[in-house]
């Protein structure tokens, strides 16, 4: 299916948003959201993508 992960349009195999973390090797503690709607860590395995989806995931930076 196509989505846009980032900003940038990308092929992938997953179903859900857990998945496509996964696929996408993203581990650790990072915020999702899927259209511009926010989508907490307890519903990821839950929420179907859908080919077009606009997906961000922003993960915390260190620094100063």
């Amino acid at each position: 299916m196509k989505i846009v992960l980032n900003g940038a349009p990308r092929e992938v195999r997953a179903t859900t948003l857990t998945e496509l973390l996964e696929e996408c090797g993203y581990s650790g503690r990072v915020a999702t959201a899927v259209n511009e709607d926010f989508v907490p860590s307890s519903l990821r395995l839950v929420h179907k993508l859908a080919d077009g989806d606009r997906v961000e995931v922003v993960a915390p930076m260190q620094g100063g």
